[in-house]
């Protein structure tokens, strides 16, 4: 399991996840940030400080937010 990053963050890019996280999985996209589902550690530290309340739990995620976590998936699978 992971911590995903939702609509909130899209365009917003505030970054503070970025600075937290222990094992700097999280990384820029082109509208917003994606959290590595591979290397997450389900610390939470970046869900504490997003200013936007974009990060959740991957169990936690609506039916309406699970694209979120493809798009990371994708995202990371690209590298």
């Amino acid at each position: 399991m992971a911590f995903v990053i939702t609509a909130p963050c899209k365009n917003e890019l505030a970054a503070e996840c970025v600075e937290v996280c222990p094992v700097d999985c999280i990384e820029k996209g082109e509208d917003q940030y994606f959290i590595d589902p591979a290397i997450c550690i389900d610390c939470g530290a970046c869900q504490a400080v997003c200013p936007v309340e974009a990060i959740y739990y991957e169990e936690d995620l609506r039916p309406e937010e699970e694209v979120y976590l493809e798009k990371a998936k994708e995202f990371f699978s690209n590298r």
